[in-house]
Order: structure tokens, then C-alpha cells, then sequence
């Protein structure tokens, strides 16, 4: 069986996020997927497999954390969408049925592709007791992300404490369902960004995830209403760093970017 490791929103090997993609004829037993998931041990594996009969959707797509199922993921889409098209596998805009419904990955010109997915519902909520002390910086204000992201979104001072932080991990996970989107505006406007981001995951295995397409539904709409523009870019500053084009219309977050294969190769198990 066939097992790529891409990098997805970079356009360049060993940056990015990187995440297994697997096309199978059928998923097989949830504990199969996940043990691959942890066997890989990135930050998710795909798997996908053909609808030949379904009226909305051409593939299936599940996504897995080395520790559990997750309800939505942009780097993994992205990762699949670019092992179709170079596969030969499909052709054209690719609809996938998850469990966020059906999501749409559309092949650019460039070699890129164009997630269509649900924009996160933000609710204001009280800053938490301890939050400051466990991600290492005092919050401007924070968010609840809605049940398909299950973060919680916090803004920081500015760019510089997004990248300086230092985070307890074991702590975060006591704040949301998911973890931590931490954000806060670029510091340059000539940058080629206009907003950072880093994302903390513990309660995922994910001490913190390099390039996070689920969390920009949550950045895009929190971003584009203090900037005053619909389309952004958003820079997720880890240390394997990536971006990713953002662009608000209502109810959906169109996500942008280009992803690598890296390792093309056999899954004996």
C-alpha cells in the first residue's frame, strides 16, 4: 500500500506541515486508522477512498491525530488534494465527504490549491484564570472557536510575543477541547503577511502544530473584520513556518496554498 509524507502550505520541502496521505479502496477498522496515524506521527494522516455513487462528494476523507479522529483538517486536505492531482487519481475540483461536511479543494494554475471550508462562529469569552501563566503572555482578549475548530483563539500584544512564546503544554489543555490559536497582527505591513499565528494542541498529542488550516476559519473571519479586507494572509510562525491566503465569504473561508511529497513509499503493515 502506498504512504506519501507531503508538506502542505509550503512550497518547499521540510517546511510547511507535513501529513500521511493514504488512498485506500474502503476505510478499514478505526483502530487500523489509527495506529497508522500514530505509526506516521505527524500532526495528521489522511485517508481517503473513491464515491463512485455519491451525488455530492468524489472521495471520502478521514483525518487522525496520533492520539484521536479530528472533525476538520486544512493541511491534510491540502496534502490529499496534491496526491490526487499528481497521481493522476482525479482531475478538476475535488469534493470530499468528512465529517464537516462536504469540502472543496480547487487546483490553481500555479500549483496551487483553494480549500472551501466552514468559517468558525467566534463568541467573546472571559479571559480564564491561569491562561496568562500557561501560555506565557497576557491576553488581549479571547475567543471560543465553535465545535468544529474547539480552540480557543487568544490575542496577543503583537507579533513579537506570538514568536517569543514558551508554553507549559501540559497546562493549555485545560482551556478548550482542542487547544490554543495564539495571534496577533504583523508587525510589517510589507511582510507578505498581515497576520501571525502559532497553534498548541496538547489535548491532540500535539504540542504545537506547524501550519494549521483549521485554525485560519477562526483567524480569517477575527483578522478580516479588524483589517477591513475579506482576503488576508496569515503567517503561522513555527519553526518549520507556513502561509496561508485566507478569504472571508459568510459562511465559508476559502484557505490557499501549495504543498511538497516528500517521501513517496510502501506501508507493509
Amino acid at each position: 500500500m502506498r504512504i506519501r509524507i507531503v508538506d502542505a502550505f509550503t512550497d518547499r520541502p521540510f517546511a510547511g506541515n507535513p501529513a500521511g496521505v493514504l488512498l485506500l479502496d474502503a476505510f478499514p477498522t478505526d483502530d487500523w486508522l489509527q495506529k497508522v496515524a500514530r505509526e506516521v506521527n505527524h500532526a495528521e494522516t489522511a485517508f481517503t477512498h473513491r464515491l463512485p455513487d455519491h451525488p455530492e462528494a468524489d472521495w471520502a476523507l478521514r483525518w487522525f491525530t496520533p492520539a484521536a479522529e479530528v472533525a476538520l483538517c486544512g493541511h491534510a486536505t491540502l496534502a490529499t488534494a496534491h496526491v490526487l492531482h499528481g497521481t493522476g487519481a482525479h482531475e478538476g475540483p475535488v469534493r470530499f465527504a468528512t465529517r464537516s461536511g462536504v469540502l472543496t479543494a480547487t487546483p490553481g494554475e500555479d500549483g496551487s490549491f483553494t480549500l472551501d471550508f466552514p468559517t468558525a462562529p467566534l463568541t467573546a469569552a472571559e479571559i480564564p484564570d491561569g491562561v496568562a501563566e500557561a501560555l506565557g503572555a497576557e491576553p488581549l482578549a479571547v475567543f471560543d472557536t465553535g465545535p468544529n475548530v474547539g480552540d480557543l483563539l487568544v490575542e496577543l500584544a503583537d507579533e513579537k510575543t506570538v514568536r517569543a512564546l514558551n508554553p507549559d503544554h501540559r497546562s493549555l489543555g485545560a482551556f478548550s477541547e482542542r487547544g490554543i490559536i495564539a495571534t496577533a497582527r504583523a508587525e510589517d505591513p510589507a511582510g507578505g503577511y498581515d497576520f501571525v499565528s502559532r497553534c498548541f494542541f496538547p489535548n491532540l498529542g500535539i504540542d504545537e502544530d506547524p501550519v494549521t488550516g483549521s485554525a485560519h476559519t477562526a483567524l480569517a473571519p477575527f483578522w478580516s473584520q479588524r483589517l477591513g479586507r475579506p482576503a488576508l494572509t496569515g503567517l503561522q510562525a513555527s519553526p518549520r513556518s507556513g502561509l496561508v491566503r485566507t478569504e472571508v465569504r459568510g459562511d465559508r473561508t476559502l484557505l490557499g496554498g501549495r504543498a511538497v511529497t516528500v517521501i513517496d513509499g510502501e506501508l507493509l503493515a
